[in-house]
């Protein structure tokens, strides 16, 4: 039975005799079926749920002083590893190239050598706010004051 008014419906519309129907919206979504004419509700709540683009090491790195040579920093993902940056070459776009640093363990420093870091051009880094005040105190001390 169900499938007679089907092929009834189907012949009815390729006709032209069925009355028209209203557009279903095709998001599964519950605002985009309650308002299926509002086409700006749809794209303002496409922009909100739309997440941030991560940053690999050098664009997290760009904006500081000497492309953040002497500053920590460290993957989102990673607990208790951090670098402090001894060294960056960079490409010429400015956005890839190599860098090595000193490795540090939950805050204490794991190795004297500077290595090279991994994954620096992975996204996903992020500057450690605290070691910049640590980069400013060590310059301040080291100007003596002659008396």
């Amino acid at each position: 039975m169900a499938t007679v008014q089907r092929a009834t419906g189907l012949l009815r519309r390729s006709l032209g005799i069925a009355p028209p129907t209203v557009q279903r919206a095709l998001s599964t979504s519950p605002a985009a079926a309650a308002a299926p004419a509002e086409g700006g509700a749809e794209a303002a709540a496409a922009k909100e749920s739309k997440r941030r683009k991560k940053k690999n090491l050098f664009d997290v790195v760009q904006f500081l002083p000497s492309w953040g040579v002497g500053y920590k920093v460290a993957k989102t993902t990673w607990r208790d590893v951090s670098y402090q940056i001894t060294k960056i070459n960079l490409y010429k776009d400015g956005r890839h190239g190599k860098a090595w640093g000193i490795r540090y363990k939950a805050g204490e420093q794991a190795s004297e050598v500077p290595t090279k870091i991994s994954g620096v051009n992975k996204r996903g880094w992020k500057y450690i706010k605290e070691s910049q005040k640590k980069v400013q105190d060590t310059s301040k001390v080291e100007t003596p004051v002659a008396a």
